[in-house]
């Protein structure tokens, strides 16, 4: 009899039990720094949101923040952007203000608990992102509290440096290859981008797999064998074309194809991973631990890739990380988002076993950012990023600067089929 979904679900949990046990049950990592910061009885006292455009400029994308306040002075800053949703998104972390006020900044098992199981409708992305963002601005509360940055108190370093992955593009074959070959020369060792080609709002069955297949393959001449090729289906393929691009994307050794399925049906990423044989990966848009158990328990991708921002924050995220190990599937967290997300991902990143690559968004410095952040960023290095050497989660935030980049409404791509057919995106 095939096993039931039931069945993987409490085999990876009984797998990992052990490993989350040592990181949140009551004699681990967070009950010690929570016993640290007792003295300073830190009560929440505000939580405040912000809507940040992403540049400025009409149908910008936005970021969202939230910040929480304590009676000691010491605020936490955290992020839960979802694209096109800013708004909801604000209002939903806002909720979660009648719950928190009064409370022990510290207890942050407890408050994610408390959000997940209280609110009765659980799961999808407003609601886990919500308690996402105040989970992260909770860390950060403690590890300012501590002195400490958050990856020592979620068990110290697991490795010397994170490699990091950026993003590349281009309309044509050519284009890819001269701008994956500009990243390598900046000093980047991976990089990711879309191959499958769209010609305006429309994708095609056939011809948008052949223009995918020469993009690779003139990105992989350009940059040589050892480049690490991350590629980013977005979830636009159907079943059929996914089989198809992975199929021909194998010789030209991808270190990784993500989201060639959609999430709805877990089957169909088994179908096409008993088609190729290339590195899959998966997750962006799957949350907490519960989402990701069947998919490692069953070895369906080499990758598995929570959003911090998404997933149900930094506690999550490591929990996702320990079952990842268990299963000996890697992880490679998805990060789209800023420089909240980005060390909030780096201080699990460097505590995780499991941990393989990590992907940014910006890869330049720009002032707006440096500002906002008030100079709370990554340091890199050689393709890598170093260890965060700040309290918390090393950044600040400056609301008069917020206040330079309001709200701006924005649109997603509306893919089509060449009949008008809606397109999955």
């Amino acid at each position: 009899m095939r096993p039931t979904r039931r069945d993987f679900l409490h085999a990876a949990a009984a797998t990992a039990a052990a490993g989350i046990a040592s990181f949140s049950g009551p004699e681990g990592l967070l009950a010690a720094a929570r016993e640290k910061a007792k003295p300073l009885h830190l009560k929440i006292t505000d939580l405040k949101t912000y809507i940040v455009s992403r540049s400025g400029k009409p149908n910008s994308s936005n970021y969202v923040f939230v910040r929480i306040f304590t009676n000691q002075g010491i605020i936490g800053t955290g992020e839960g952007s979802v694209t096109s949703k800013a708004k909801t998104m604000a209002a939903a972390i806002g909720e979660h203000k009648r719950l928190l006020v009064g409370r022990d900044a510290t207890d942050i098992e407890m408050h994610w608990q408390a959000m997940f199981r209280w609110a009765r409708w659980r799961g999808g992305p407003i609601l886990n992102s919500a308690i996402s963002a105040v989970e992260i601005a909770l860390w950060d509360i403690l590890g300012q509290a501590l002195g400490q940055p958050i990856y020592l108190l979620l068990g110290g370093k697991a490795r010397e440096r994170v490699q990091m992955y950026v993003h590349a593009g281009g309309s044509n074959a050519q284009e890819y290859a001269r701008n994956w070959k500009q990243i390598q020369n900046e000093g980047w060792t991976a990089c990711k981008g879309g191959f499958l080609s769209t010609q305006g709002d429309q994708i095609d069955r056939v011809r948008s797999v052949r223009d995918g297949i020469a993009r690779l393959k003139a990105v992989r001449e350009a940059v040589g064998p050892d480049f690490r090729i991350c590629i980013d289906v977005h979830g636009k393929a159907t079943p059929t074309m996914a089989v198809d691009f992975c199929r021909r994307a194998e010789e030209y050794a991808p270190y990784f194809v993500e989201e060639a399925t959609q999430i709805e049906d877990i089957d169909e990423l088994a179908h096409l991973r008993s088609k190729t044989n290339i590195p899959l990966a998966t997750g962006e848009r799957l949350f907490t631990k519960w989402g990701f158990a069947e998919i490692c328990s069953r070895h369906l991708v080499d990758f598995v890739q929570p959003d911090v921002v998404h997933c149900g924050g930094i506690s999550e995220m490591k929990k996702i990380g320990i079952i990842a190990e268990a299963d000996r599937v890697e992880l490679a967290p998805h990060n789209p988002q800023s420089n909240v997300s980005t060390m909030a991902s780096l201080h699990v990143d460097f505590s995780t076993p499991s941990f393989a690559i990590q992907e940014i968004s910006h890869r330049g410095k720009d002032p707006f950012w440096t500002d906002l952040f008030e100079g709370g960023e990554p340091t890199y290095e050689s393709g890598f990023a170093l260890p965060p050497d700040k309290p918390g989660l090393g950044v600040g935030f400056d609301e008069e600067v917020a206040k330079k980049r309001p709200y701006t409404p924005h649109i997603r791509h509306q893919l089509r089929f060449p009949d008008g057919g809606i397109a999955d995106h």
